[in-house]
Protein backbone atom coordinates (compact mmCIF):
# COMPACT_ATOMS: atom_id res chain seq x y z
CA UNK A 1 0.00 0.00 0.00
CA UNK A 2 0.91 3.43 -0.22
CA UNK A 3 0.39 7.12 1.01
CA UNK A 4 -0.30 10.39 -0.69
CA UNK A 5 1.63 13.49 0.43
CA UNK A 6 0.34 16.93 -0.23
CA UNK A 7 0.52 19.94 1.50
CA UNK A 8 -2.26 19.57 3.72
CA UNK A 9 -0.91 15.60 5.33
CA UNK A 10 -1.18 12.23 4.45
CA UNK A 11 -3.81 10.85 2.81
CA UNK A 12 -4.98 6.87 2.07
CA UNK A 13 -4.25 6.32 -2.06
CA UNK A 14 -6.57 4.72 -4.04
CA UNK A 15 -6.35 2.60 -6.89
CA UNK A 16 -4.94 3.81 -10.25
CA UNK A 17 -5.68 2.53 -13.79
CA UNK A 18 -2.14 4.04 -15.33
CA UNK A 19 -0.57 2.88 -18.37
CA UNK A 20 3.14 3.06 -19.00
CA UNK A 21 4.99 4.91 -21.62
CA UNK A 22 4.70 2.12 -24.06
CA UNK A 23 0.89 1.74 -23.72
CA UNK A 24 0.04 5.37 -23.68
CA UNK A 25 -2.62 4.91 -26.60
CA UNK A 26 -4.86 2.37 -24.48
CA UNK A 27 -4.65 5.37 -21.47
CA UNK A 28 -7.88 5.85 -19.59
CA UNK A 29 -6.50 9.53 -18.16
CA UNK A 30 -3.32 8.16 -15.68
CA UNK A 31 0.28 7.36 -16.92
CA UNK A 32 3.46 6.45 -15.15
CA UNK A 33 6.53 7.81 -16.22
CA UNK A 34 9.41 5.79 -14.99
CA UNK A 35 12.79 8.52 -14.61
CA UNK A 36 14.44 8.01 -17.83
CA UNK A 37 11.47 8.04 -20.51
CA UNK A 38 10.82 11.03 -22.61
CA UNK A 39 8.64 13.83 -21.63
CA UNK A 40 8.16 15.27 -25.26
CA UNK A 41 6.87 11.74 -26.38
CA UNK A 42 3.82 12.39 -23.77
CA UNK A 43 3.17 15.93 -25.46
CA UNK A 44 0.29 14.52 -27.79
CA UNK A 45 -1.92 13.29 -24.86
CA UNK A 46 -1.68 15.73 -22.11
CA UNK A 47 -5.04 17.45 -23.02
CA UNK A 48 -6.73 14.09 -22.14
CA UNK A 49 -4.29 12.98 -19.12
CA UNK A 50 -5.43 13.58 -15.34
CA UNK A 51 -2.66 11.93 -13.78
CA UNK A 52 0.70 11.81 -14.33
CA UNK A 53 3.03 9.48 -12.05
CA UNK A 54 6.59 10.09 -12.34
CA UNK A 55 8.70 7.08 -10.60
CA UNK A 56 11.50 7.79 -8.14
CA UNK A 57 14.09 4.61 -8.37
CA UNK A 58 15.85 6.15 -5.37
CA UNK A 59 15.92 9.14 -3.17
CA UNK A 60 19.27 10.23 -4.91
CA UNK A 61 18.39 9.81 -8.38
CA UNK A 62 16.30 13.46 -9.51
CA UNK A 63 16.04 12.92 -12.84
CA UNK A 64 12.16 13.05 -12.55
CA UNK A 65 12.51 16.47 -11.26
CA UNK A 66 13.71 17.38 -14.51
CA UNK A 67 10.72 15.22 -16.17
CA UNK A 68 7.75 16.97 -13.63
CA UNK A 69 9.49 20.61 -14.77
CA UNK A 70 9.36 19.68 -18.69
CA UNK A 71 5.97 18.51 -18.49
CA UNK A 72 4.75 21.94 -16.80
CA UNK A 73 6.66 23.70 -19.52
CA UNK A 74 5.29 22.17 -22.28
CA UNK A 75 1.83 23.14 -20.63
CA UNK A 76 0.20 20.19 -18.71
CA UNK A 77 -2.21 21.23 -15.97
CA UNK A 78 -3.46 17.99 -14.85
CA UNK A 79 -1.98 16.50 -11.50
CA UNK A 80 1.94 15.08 -11.19
CA UNK A 81 2.84 12.74 -8.71
CA UNK A 82 6.16 11.90 -7.39
CA UNK A 83 6.20 7.86 -6.88
CA UNK A 84 8.67 6.09 -5.17
CA UNK A 85 10.78 6.37 -2.38
CA UNK A 86 11.49 10.03 -1.74
CA UNK A 87 12.09 11.39 1.41
CA UNK A 88 10.21 14.66 3.47
CA UNK A 89 13.62 16.63 2.95
CA UNK A 90 13.13 16.48 -0.73
CA UNK A 91 9.44 17.83 -0.56
CA UNK A 92 10.26 21.28 -1.04
CA UNK A 93 11.76 20.84 -4.34
CA UNK A 94 9.63 18.71 -5.43
CA UNK A 95 7.01 20.76 -5.13
CA UNK A 96 8.82 23.58 -6.95
CA UNK A 97 9.58 21.68 -9.91
CA UNK A 98 5.89 21.44 -10.38
CA UNK A 99 4.42 18.11 -8.80
CA UNK A 100 1.48 18.27 -6.73
CA UNK A 101 1.67 15.09 -4.40
CA UNK A 102 3.91 12.22 -3.27
CA UNK A 103 2.85 8.54 -3.48
CA UNK A 104 5.45 6.75 -0.67
CA UNK A 105 5.34 3.61 0.38
CA UNK A 106 3.15 2.81 4.18
CA UNK A 107 6.71 1.68 5.62
CA UNK A 108 8.48 5.10 4.59
CA UNK A 109 5.12 6.99 5.97
CA UNK A 110 5.63 5.18 9.56
CA UNK A 111 9.46 6.27 9.52
CA UNK A 112 9.01 9.73 8.17
CA UNK A 113 5.61 10.83 9.99
CA UNK A 114 3.21 13.51 8.65
CA UNK A 115 5.14 16.06 10.78
CA UNK A 116 8.14 16.06 9.22
CA UNK A 117 6.61 16.72 5.66
CA UNK A 118 4.35 19.18 6.65
CA UNK A 119 7.50 21.09 8.15
CA UNK A 120 8.09 21.32 4.75
CA UNK A 121 4.95 22.50 3.34
CA UNK A 122 5.53 26.06 3.42
CA UNK A 123 7.81 25.67 0.40
CA UNK A 124 7.19 28.29 -1.83
CA UNK A 125 8.44 30.49 1.29
CA UNK A 126 11.86 29.42 1.52
CA UNK A 127 13.39 29.51 -1.38
CA UNK A 128 16.80 30.93 -2.17
CA UNK A 129 15.72 33.44 -4.38
CA UNK A 130 13.15 34.97 -2.40
CA UNK A 131 15.47 35.32 0.16
CA UNK A 132 18.50 37.10 -2.52
CA UNK A 133 15.53 39.43 -4.07
CA UNK A 134 15.01 40.79 -0.71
Amino acid sequence: MTVIVTDTGFHPATDIDAVTLADIASHKGALDLTNTDDPTLVMPHLAALSLIRIAFPAFNDGRALTIARRLRMMGYRGELRAFGPVIADQYAMIRRTGFDAVEIPDDLAARQPVSQWQFRADWQAHDYQSRLRA
